[in-house]
């Protein structure tokens, strides 16, 4: 059987994802002096509350060393589904790592273009095509299309963050913290990056923007719907009842990694889906 092996960015810490027949390579963060293994050293709940004593922190993919361990443990064929390249050098370091490993042919190191709620939904979809005995050219082709056709908003709530990551100006920022605007990010097509969508007064305003985009592409039950959030559950209930009341579809919420919470800070929330 195909063994998939992926990143913390699917949200499954090493033990969740063992117990789907996933093998699971952490990100890891540094905050106050120390480095974590997401989902392993450190919970999403534990690291927001060492950010909320004033620590800053930042975060790295996993080694090349450890890619390239999980590869050789494998005695078959392994693809690798990496979250967005661009957004971090895990795919980059896939590569690397798959060059190094034993009998790389045999390694399938794809770039998935996204991160979060439709990676999780990917690899997931990939899982259930292995355990049915398909080859990699069959699975491959059964996640083409969730890989294709999706979408992921990033709606943020400390204006910090996005500064120190360079995503607002500092003078866009100050006045966005003071006036309390919020920005709606989308995550371009080629995965690489977070483009300003928009700007609204209130947080419901920016949902519902991003719900008519969703109604425009046709988004309902033939889609994975998620909603991921760092620490907000206010937020994540709006979403959720916006999301029932104008689409009529159910949606699976998850917590935020600590490596997405560096990124998008404290109480962002993302809401994201792909084709099934």
């Amino acid at each position: 059987m195909v063994q998939i092996l992926s990143d913390s960015s699917t949200l499954y810490s090493v033990s969740e994802g063992k117990d789907v027949g996933l093998v699971v390579v952490p990100l890891s963060v540094q905050i106050n002096n120390k480095s974590y293994r997401e989902f392993e050293d450190i919970s999403s709940k534990e690291f927001l509350k060492i950010i909320a004593e004033g620590h800053i922190p930042t975060s790295s993919q996993p080694s090349i060393g450890e890619k390239e361990e999980a590869y050789n443990a494998v005695n078959g064929e392994v693809i690798d589904l990496t979250m967005a390249d661009g957004l971090s050098g895990t795919y980059q370091s896939a590569m690397i790592a798959k060059d190094m490993s034993n009998n790389p042919e045999r390694i399938h190191v794809i770039n998935t273009r996204t991160l979060c709620g439709p990676h999780r939904y990917i690899v997931n979809k990939a899982l259930k095509l292995a355990s049915e005995g398909k080859g990699v050219k069959e699975i491959l082709s059964g996640i083409e299309n969730s890989i294709n056709v999706g979408r992921s908003f990033l709606i943020p709530y400390d204006f910090a963050f996005l500064k120190r990551g360079g995503r607002l100006s500092p003078l866009a920022a100050t006045l966005g913290g003071l006036l309390r605007i919020i920005p709606i990010l989308e995550l371009s097509e080629d995965g690489k990056s977070l483009l300003k969508f928009g700007v609204k007064k209130t947080y419901k305003k920016a949902v519902m923007d991003i719900i008519e985009v969703m109604k425009n592409d046709g988004v309902d039950d033939s889609y994975d719907v998620s909603i991921s959030h760092a620490g907000n559950d206010e937020w994540t209930d709006i979403t959720i009842d916006l999301i029932k009341k104008e689409l009529g579809i159910n949606v699976s919420v998850y917590d935020l990694s600590p490596a997405f919470i560096t990124q998008g800070g404290p109480g962002c929330v993302a809401i994201q889906y792909c084709k099934k």
